[in-house]
């Protein structure tokens, strides 16, 4: 059996799955959520010393535990970095974890294990190499290679949210800041965030200027409508998404890219995305498959205790 913990913004999240030599591997048999403690790092420690608590009362002792964090673990100072829960930056999460709990932890970027989960045996289970992309709040990515995560000599091997979007699929003249400190990431345009951005800006461009708050979400529910600019805005964002794809088709050539995250439940984003790689791929064709996740958003929890294969 393995134990992973997902430790999200808004929730930590355990789950101990049967394991891979059985007939039912990958099951869940246990699972629990409790509310992650806000900017209180302590507390944080506590919660997923609860979990694990809990998972060994009815599964036993565990050497190991993956553990799926935003952020990564510098090479450089063992802390972590890079973290949307500011609270953990400049933390030592996983060394502290170990001496509290006294087990080995063995930590990934949650888009790891959102892609190592569908590597082993979500939807791309049969690829060797495969993308895993998160289009929510923010954007990222996750590598995995013969069903092991790829994690880098700087901890960021899949950060592909923090590149610039190639040019031939921005507006001419615009130009949006990150809070990471440049312009035009991949993010800006990508995550919900970007989406909902570039749809005002259409509808600014037809003369309608609102200062109503508008997700996602949204618009996806005006796409089931019809709704002539939402259905402009998923076409760039379509054509978007490919060009930044590209860039990775073109370095990694995988096998498989695997879109989670809230914008990959917009309907038809998928064939859209397959109709616009070849304008941006370097080859005479496009043999990579995008697909849709298995496990949705138990996706993070799922790779996480799959850390721990050896």
């Amino acid at each position: 059996m393995y134990l992973g913990i997902d430790l999200g913004g808004t929730k930590v999240e355990a789950a101990v799955l049967r394991g891979r030599s059985t007939a039912s591997s990958g099951e869940i048999l246990f699972r629990e959520r409790i509310d992650t403690p806000k900017d209180d790092y302590l507390a944080t420690l506590d919660a997923i010393t609860q979990l694990v608590e809990r998972a060994e009362s009815q599964f036993g002792t565990f050497n190991a535990f993956g553990l799926g964090t935003p952020g990564a673990v510098s090479a450089k100072t063992g802390a972590m970095k890079n973290c949307n829960s500011t609270c953990l930056n400049g933390q030592r999460l996983v060394e502290d974890l170990e001496l509290r709990l006294g087990k080995q932890v063995v930590q990934a970027n949650d888009a790891n294990c959102f892609a190592l989960s569908e590597a082993v045996d979500g939807s791309a289970d049969i690829d060797g190499v495969v993308f895993g992309v998160i289009l929510g709040t923010g954007v990222g990515g996750g590598i995995v290679v013969d069903k092991k995560a790829l994690r880098g000599i700087n901890r960021i091997a899949g950060e592909w949210g923090h590149n610039p979007l190639p040019v031939s699929v921005l507006s001419e003249g615009k130009k949006r800041a990150c809070y990471c400190g440049k312009d035009n990431c991949v993010e800006t345009y990508l995550s919900g965030p970007g989406f909902a951005r570039s749809y005002l800006e259409l509808k600014a461009e037809r003369g309608v200027v609102t200062d109503a708050e508008v997700s996602a979400r949204d618009i996806a529910l005006l796409l089931d409508q019809k709704d002539d600019v939402a259905l402009k805005a998923i076409d760039i964002y379509s054509r978007q998404l490919a060009a930044a794809l590209s860039v990775v088709i073109n370095i990694l050539d995988p096998d498989s890219v695997v879109l989670g995250g809230g914008m990959s439940n917009v309907s038809g984003l998928r064939e859209k995305v397959e109709q616009y790689l070849p304008e941006f791929v370097f080859s005479d064709s496009v043999e990579t498959r995008i697909k849709l996740p298995m496990y949705g958003d138990s996706s993070g929890v799922r790779g996480a205790a799959w850390l721990t294969i050896r």
